[in-house]
Parts: structure tokens; sequence; C-alpha cells
């Protein structure tokens, strides 16, 4: 039997630990259905232990985390929330942290939990996965770590890392398949209705929303929103740098440390989710989605789509379509 000790504090995100938890719980269940031992042991630990409030205002109960000196673990999960940055100054509690990922034989963390990952040194060189709104926090605070931002989840040998909230979901059930294999797994993904693998990435959030600005006056904010008004436009990184008014270097240096990405990055994921609002529509085909978004040519946008949401634009209409909310879902998946 695996232990899967979750371990997290006051503020944390409620569904980082529930929504995991319930995967593993799910497999306890259904593999006794099926006659076998449950494959895990679940444990949660918090500081002193008792009560410990959420973001949410709902209270989970928890082991003192001091259990961490003790325990051995197979898996450490740690959540994330807004109390991270509290834990992330708490001496006593990356101590904690650092012991426990020693005694344990795998560490993962949820949403914005990789950010007490990193500060316990545990992600140094390695590759990593955070909530999308922490990714230029993070780059800004951890250059060492190859972050991954539109990754759902990312595995670096023992280490593994979801992106937000409900990912940790997802992460759960990829720990369960390489445990106990894919039918279980995605058993647990049909009891629970949520796909075993979902389609695309972090990239199914939209670029329309702001991302934390560090500048003053909210920086390139105006640029972001005249862009997106018109994804068609010429929007090469010189074409940029010129409305800034800025030079070529000085632009890319200024947008990279305010928006956490570069501007044709930038640019592609905005385009990425123009076509993805065409595509949901359904009316128009794909080469004009492909022309009005700003691609340019239905292959290019194909190569766009496969290279960050990992389907194609076809398969992502199919999915996600008007009049096409129930088809190519996996393991009874819901829309997401």
């Amino acid at each position: 039997m695996r232990e899967i000790l979750f371990l997290s504090f006051p503020g944390a995100q409620l569904l980082d630990v529930t929504g995991p938890f319930q995967v593993f719980a799910t497999a306890n269940d259904l593999a006794r259905l099926g006659g076998r031992a449950a494959p895990y042991r679940l444990r949660h630990a918090a500081g002193a232990g008792g009560a410990v409030e959420t973001t949410s205002g709902m209270q989970l109960l928890a082991e003192p985390a001091a259990v961490l000196r003790e325990a051995r673990p197979h898996t450490l999960v740690v959540a994330g929330g807004d109390g991270v940055n509290a834990a992330g100054r708490d001496a006593d509690f990356l101590d904690l942290l650092k012991t426990g990922a020693r005694r344990a034989e795998r560490v993962a963390s949820v949403c914005s939990g990789a950010l007490l990952l990193a500060a316990a040194g545990l992600l140094e060189g390695r590759r990593a996965t955070t909530h999308w709104c922490r990714t230029a926090e993070f780059r800004r605070r951890f250059p060492a770590v190859r972050l991954e931002p539109d990754q759902i989840w990312v595995q670096d040998g023992p280490v593994w890392t979801s992106a937000g909230i409900t990912a940790g979901i997802d992460l759960a059930l990829a720990l369960v398949e390489a445990d106990e294999g894919q039918a279980l797994a995605r058993a647990v993904a049909r009891q629970l209705v949520v796909f075993l693998r979902r389609p695309g990435g972090q990239s199914q959030f939209s670029p329309l929303v702001p991302e934390p600005v560090t500048a003053p006056e909210g920086g390139f904010l105006q640029l972001r929103i005249q862009a997106t008004a018109d994804p068609a436009a010429d929007l090469t990184v010189p074409a940029l740098a010129e409305r800034a008014g800025m030079s070529l270097r000085a632009f890319s240096r200024a947008f990279l440390a305010e928006v956490g990405e570069t501007p044709a990055r930038w640019v592609e994921g905005m385009r990425l989710d123009a076509a993805r609002r065409a595509l949901e529509a359904g009316a128009a085909s794909i080469k004009s989605v492909a022309v009005r978004s700003g691609f340019g040519d239905d292959e290019r946008m194909r190569r766009a789509f496969l290279r960050r949401l990992g389907v194609t634009p076809e398969a992502y209409r199919s999915r996600f379509g008007n009049g096409h909310e129930n088809r190519g879902m996996a393991a009874g998946g819901t829309r997401l």
C-alpha cells in the first residue's frame, strides 16, 4: 500500500487538497469493488494539526505537519493557495518540507504549491509548471527552474508539478496510472466524470485575462488590448515595438518582464484564443478562422494548435463547438 501524504497550510486552496485526494480515494473504492486491496493510504498534515482553514473558509482536519519528521510516505503532495507566500517565508515549514521530501519516494505539488517546492530547493534545474497567473513571479524568483507554463502537469524524475487548481485532479490521475495502470485510472476518471487526459494544456485559459502587471500605469496593457481587438493586424515584434515607441531589444525585454512571455509567444496565444472562440461558435470554415484570427493559413494554425493544445482545430471544434458538446469526451468527461 502506497502512503500519500498531503501537506497544506492555513490559506491553502481547498480543491488543491480535496481534488487529488478524491482521485486516490476513488481509486481505493474501485479497487475494493473489484476484489482488490486498496492501493493507497491517505493522510493530510498541516500546521499544528486540527482544523485548518482554507481560502474558501472551509476547514480541513489535519495531523500536525511535524509528522513529516517520522513519516515515510510514498508520495508527498504539497498544496497551493493564497497562503503560499506566508508558508514560503516560514523556515520551519520549509524545513519540514525538505525533510518530508527526503523521506518520500515521490514529491508532487498542485497549483502554486510549486513555489514552495522551489523555495525548498527541490526544483533546482528541473522542469516544472504552476498556475498560469503565478508564472511571471515564478520566473523572477526561481530562474534556475525550467518552467513550462502551458503544461497541465510535468514530471521530472521523482518530482511532479501541476498547473492551477483542478489540474491537481489531472496530476493525481497520472499518478494513479503510473502506479496501478491505465485501466484503474480510466475507471476513476469515468467515476469522477472528468477527462483521463484533457485535451490541451494551460493554454486553455484565456490570454484576454490580464496577467499581473509590474510596469507603471499598466505598461503594455493598452497595447495588448489593441492587438487583441485586431488579431489579423501586423503583430510582428518589430511592428509592436514601433507602436510602443521602443527599440526592438528594449521592447522585447520589457514585454517579457511585464507579461511573463515573449511578444511572439503572447501573440500566438492571443490568436489561438481568438481561433478557439471562433471554432466554438462553429459557423466559419477552418480556413476562414485561420485568416480572421491572424494565422494567415490553416496549416500554420494547425501547427499552433498541435504545439500549444495538443489537438487539431478540427478535433477542438468537434469537442467544443456548438452542437458538439458530447463528442470526443474521454472517460465520460465533462466539457472543460
